[in-house]
């Protein structure tokens, strides 16, 4: 088996795995990352609804078993910036008290190891990094900040005559922080309706592929491996530190080691992969003497609504652009958090006949002009048997039935009263079960204590003391916005926290 040797081993480019590779790039580190898949081709399908929702032209062909052993295929992407290429951009800070514990209809949310003052500082750098426009104006959850790095996009016309009825009804609407490259600018984005779930094919979406990835690719101390699939970490014989990596490159097994190997596979894999690699010292699987690895997973409830209108058009092409918080903490005449309301890209109509296949396309398309998109989503809780486990031939296994349903539901309800007051009464309304991979987190959960967390607040492994995960695997809880903001602040974290205790820079103050 042919052997290298590198100082970081980073496995996955995503927000996790590229953020921190381009966080630590600035060492004399020799850093290796492995990437199962490749870079995705510029070409027209990035931007061909048929081609993206109907034939899943970049999305993953292997298939995962739910809990009664039904094979389903993931909404899972294997390319460098991994499923941050797919994302609709929208990149939002945690709310402060989402650190903490909260209490909600269905359970109780965890506090996390940390407050929001210490990740603040990283906030700030990430949004710089992933170019985030946005405005905190009239947010009644956002804690006091800096400006954002970039101006909020501005709202199209229709999108601006519909939010004044909004504010009418009492509610907040407010800019969504958006990660985009160069917007109105010669060659950057041209804010099109092929955002959400789509790659972008001038490479203006902040992803982790064009903001990370690609300006390393001239670092002589970086190394990128595509087409690399980890199969399993190796361990000393004792099992306390990682030794090498078994990986399939090119048709090749090979053994690459490290003094360090971060994992950055995505919740589902990263634990798959921990579960894989069990030994004698770990028969349970990797790092796992908590017996939490895999568990207490976790991917947002989420709805997809549009009211429509039959007889009045929407022309606008790009409306995402809108959030409302107001039922974020406290629903109305209820004592518990609902969650948040985002306005979304324009839906094609071939992406609507996928969930009804049987309705013509051209009904899908007169309705789909005449909506108006938006999504309800409400925060998923940790419970122990919503988990992710490996067969005996490590195929991956996924246990998953959403929390909070009251609470969702109640939100939609809201959304849905919203909608009939701006005259749009007929809806449309689709919703994830219990196959909803997107916003995956949970898996191997950061905290104090190693009895009932995988990794410290650092994302070191307890267990196995060159072993670190940077994914949204660490969280303790879900929240109710987008993860991808939070992953990457926290890689930022874990670099400079790795810089000063293995790699020996002292760094910088990072204001």
């Amino acid at each position: 088996m042919p052997t290298g040797r590198y100082d970081v081993i980073i496995i996955g480019s995503g927000a996790g795995g590229g953020t921190l590779a381009h966080a630590l790039a600035d060492t004399s580190a020799e850093i290796l990352i492995l990437e199962r898949g490749d870079f995705l081709p510029q070409e027209p399908e990035n931007w061909d609804p048929e081609a993206v929702w109907k034939h899943l032209r970049y999305r993953t062909t292997e298939t995962w078993t739910n809990a009664d052993g039904t094979a389903f295929r993931p909404y899972t992407h294997y390319c460098v910036g991994g499923n941050t290429k797919f994302w609709g951009s929208v990149l939002y800070r945690l709310r402060r008290e989402d650190f903490g514990e909260l209490e909600h209809v269905d359970g109780v949310s965890p506090a996390w190891p940390i407050d929001y003052e210490t990740l603040e500082p990283y906030y700030e750098r990430a949004e710089r990094l992933y170019a985030v426009h946005g405005a905190s104006e009239d947010d009644p959850t956002e804690p006091p900040r800096g400006p954002f790095p970039h101006p909020a996009v501005p709202h199209a016309d229709t999108i601006a005559r519909y939010l004044d009825q909004i504010r009418e009804q009492g509610l907040h609407p407010t800019p969504l922080p958006l990660g985009l490259r160069g917007v109105g600018e010669l060659n950057g984005c041209i804010l099109c309706d092929t955002c959400n779930s789509f790659p972008c094919q001038r490479h203006a979406k902040s992803d982790a592929d064009v903001c990370c990835v690609r300006p390393l690719q001239q670092r002589p101390n970086v190394t990128l491996w595509t087409r690399a699939l980890a199969r399993r970490l190796l361990t000393s014989p004792s099992g306390g530190r990682v030794e090498a990596v078994e990986v399939e490159h090119d048709g090749e097994t090979r053994r690459v080691e490290a003094p360090l190997v971060v994992v950055s596979c995505g919740a589902v894999n990263s634990a798959a992969l921990l579960l894989r690699s069990a030994t004698e010292r770990h028969p349970n699987g990797l790092a796992n003497s908590s017996g939490l690895v895999g568990r207490r997973y976790m991917a947002h409830l989420s709805t997809m609504m549009a009211g429509h209108h039959p007889f009045r058009r929407n022309p606008t092409v790009f409306q995402k652009t809108v959030a409302i918080n107001d039922f974020y903490l406290r629903g109305p005449d209820v004592g518990y958090p609902l969650g948040q309301i985002q306005s979304q890209g324009r839906t094609h109509g071939v992406m609507a006949q996928t969930v009804v296949p049987w309705v013509p396309l051209w009904f899908f398309n007169y309705w789909v002009a005449r909506g108006l998109d938006w999504l309800a989503m409400t925060e998923d809780l940790p419970r122990a048997e919503n988990r992710v486990t490996v067969d005996v031939d490590g195929r991956i296994q996924l246990h998953y039935q959403p929390t909070n349903r009251i609470a969702h539901d109640r939100l939609v309800r809201e959304v849905k009263r919203m909608l009939r007051r701006l005259g749009l009464r007929f809806m449309y309304v689709h919703s994830h079960n219990s196959e909803n991979t997107t916003h995956q987190c949970g898996t191997l959960c950061f905290g104090t204590d190693a009895r009932d967390s995988v990794l410290n607040s650092y994302c070191r492994s307890h267990d196995v003391e060159n072993l670190f995960v940077v994914d949204a695997s660490f969280f303790p809880a879900s929240g109710a916005v987008n993860p991808g903001l939070t992953i990457a602040a926290q890689a930022l974290r874990v670099a400079d926290h790795i810089k000063e205790t293995e790699l020996g820079v002292r760094s910088a103050k990072i204001r």
